[in-house]
Parts: C-alpha cells; structure tokens; sequence
C-alpha cells in the first residue's frame, strides 16, 4: 500500500455513488425484490488477473447507501499489487441490498483499479529515472477526481486538475496573443500563483518560452534527438529550474527511451482515456 496516499473526499465520494445508483435504481431494483426480503447472503469478490487494486471508498459508499447493515471486510487497500484468484474483499448483508448494488461496487472497482493498473505498468516502465508519469485531462466526465485518485494509487502523479488551477498556454492561445512572450506576460498578469506551462513544437519555440521564464515547458511530439538537444538547451540556460514535459503518442514500448533523454515528465492521455476494467469476479453463498 502507498503509506503517502491521501483517501478521497468522502462528499465527493458520496456524491459520485448517489449519481451511479439513481442512474442504474431509478425507483426501485424490481428484480431484487423476487427474494425474500428476510434472506441474508454473504458475496465474496476475486480478481482474476494481475492488478493494482483502487476504488474501496466507492465500494464502501454504494452499500452504506443501498443498506448500511451490509458488512465489508477488505483484504486489500488501495495501492496495493493483487494477484489472479486473490480475494479483495466480502460482503455479508440482506441478499436484496447485495444484489443491489453489486453492479455500481465493482463497476466503480473495476474502472478505478484499470487505471491504477496500468499507471503502475507506465511507471514501472521508467523505474531508476528521474522521470515521472503525469495524467491529463482526458477523463471519464463526472470522475475526474476519481480517475485521478487511481493514477496516485498506481504510482503516477497528477497534472493540473482542470482549467481552473493552472495555465497551460497552447498553440491556439499563442496565436491570439501574438506571441510566446505575450501570452506568459498576460498569464502572469491574470494569475501568478499557479503553474504556467507553455507548449512547443519546436526548439525555437522553446528558447521563446524559457526567455519568458515559465515554470514549466510542454514538448510536444518532438523527436527524441529534439528532447536531448531541449533537455541541454534548459538546463544551460539562465532561468533555471524550468521543467520539461514530453507528450504526444506515447507508448509502453517507447517510454524509456523518452525518459532516458533526461524530460522530467511525460504525461499520458491513455492513463485515463484508453481504460480497460478489470477482470473481477463476484460469487455469492449463504451467510
């Protein structure tokens, strides 16, 4: 388990869960109520593949709001590496209030632990580097937060959160100022508390944006020639501890050999965009 990792916002938690289940509930599980309403079951819940485990506030949320009776007893946290076949948790309860909320538990699960999962894999990927993994904002809409507490539980580290707590200055936004240099000073000048990032496609491009002294340098799709002569061209220059970010198209089968140019960061799109759920399994016996 990741001793550092901060648990999520319980309101935030609790309010994600409340969507799921009056999406998939509406005004009542009519199948559920072909059991006995007095019957009491006990569901256990495997993983069948290799994993990092994420999602046990959402989990734990969808039964207290389906039935708080349910009991959860976990045998994994967040952040840890699971094996195929290894239990992650169970649940004893009314066998209505199980069958209830089964779907919206492991759906939350399975998607969260996906992207823990292979956020583990890219980071592992750049192990013995200096080099960390970044998120974007290429999420699912409604569980930003989520997906990004996933990325932290599987080693990776968040970028900026939305539009509202950095500036990251593109091409678009270049073109409109009129220039690298005009666009960080009207950044500056808006907001001067919050990382500001601009992103190059050239190395001209970026000689412009560390003259302007950003924090941050976005490169984007450059070579990797182009990343070593960048990653030498910022730390001679006088405005130093300007960070670099490498993206655009990255790949496991690429990732090291970016790292390895010396780029502090690369951030990656498919961490929360390409998720693929995983492989859980939920058996249901008597209590």
């Amino acid at each position: 388990m990741i001793s550092s990792l901060l648990p999520p916002d319980p309101i935030y938690v609790a309010r994600t869960v409340a969507t799921a289940l009056a999406e998939d509930i509406g005004t009542g599980d009519l199948t559920a109520q072909l059991i006995p309403a007095d019957k009491r079951s006990r569901a256990t819940v495997i993983t069948r593949e290799d994993a990092v485990m994420c999602g046990r506030a959402w989990v734990d949320e969808v039964f207290r709001q389906v039935e708080p009776s349910v009991q959860i007893t976990w045998s994994a946290a967040d952040g840890d590496r699971v094996k195929p076949n290894q239990v992650i948790f169970t649940a004893a309860g009314p066998a209505r209030a199980l069958l209830t909320g089964e779907r919206n538990a492991l759906n939350f699960l399975q998607t969260l632990s996906g992207v823990a999962t292979i956020t583990r894999k890219y980071v592992d990927a750049v192990a013995g580097t200096q080099c960390r993994i970044l998120d974007t904002r290429k999420t699912i809409p409604g569980l930003r937060l989520a997906q990004k507490y996933a990325v932290r539980c599987g080693g990776g580290t968040n970028h900026r959160i939305g539009l509202f707590d950095a500036i990251l200055v593109k091409e678009n936004h270049i073109a409109a100022a009129g220039s690298i240099a005009a666009a960080v000073a009207a950044a500056r000048k808006l907001n001067n508390k919050v990382l500001l990032e601009v992103e190059v496609e050239s190395l001209d491009q970026l000689q412009q944006a560390l003259d302007a002294k950003v924090d941050r340098v976005l490169l984007d799709n450059f070579t990797h020639e182009d990343m070593r002569k960048a990653v030498s061209t910022t730390r001679a220059h006088r405005n130093a501890g300007i960070t670099l970010e490498a993206s655009g198209n990255m790949s496991l089968e690429t990732l090291r050999a970016v790292a390895l140019t010396g780029v502090d960061f690369i951030s990656v799109g498919a961490l929360t965009k390409h998720v693929r759920a995983l492989d859980l399994s939920m058996r249901f016996g008597g209590e």
